[in-house]
């Protein structure tokens, strides 16, 4: 199965993936938890992309983003050695949380998707906060 084109059109970023020994089962293919691993590399690279380093927002404007939900879609069987290209597209936003999809492909070929509600919180507290304003902004 090949991503979709609809998806495919709002993709902002792309980070490559390569399969280790330490992240595949006793059948050689990668362990199902470990595709939320990649999509969270995948997640923090998009944001140092657009100037936001997770640690210096924490520090800096007292915020950090947690994962909130998450909805996963398992299609083909990634295995050992091969590499993978994880896709992040933001989605929507609301004033403290945001939804992005991300996929992981091999060669073109869609082996998971998902759903991740990423929530913004006071890094002391852990109680909901804004986006920091310009973030949204640069989003929408």
């Amino acid at each position: 199965m090949a991503a979709s084109p609809a998806l495919a059109s709002r993709v902002v970023h792309r980070h490559p993936v390569r399969v280790y020994w330490e992240d595949t089962d006793a059948g050689g293919v990668v362990f199902y938890a470990n595709y939320l691993k990649f999509f969270e590399r995948a997640r923090t690279e998009w944001l140092r992309s657009l100037g936001y380093s997770q640690e210096a927002m924490r520090q800096r404007q007292g915020v950090m983003f947690v994962v909130t939900h998450t909805a996963v879609r398992y299609l083909q069987p990634a295995r050992l050695d091969d590499l993978l290209d994880v896709t992040v597209a933001f989605a929507s936003a609301r004033a403290a949380s945001m939804v992005i999809t991300q996929q992981a492909l091999r060669d073109g070929t869609l082996l998971a998707e998902g759903e991740i509600r990423i929530g913004c919180v006071d890094a002391q507290t852990f109680r909901p906060h804004r986006i920091p304003k310009e973030l949204l902004q640069e989003l929408e």
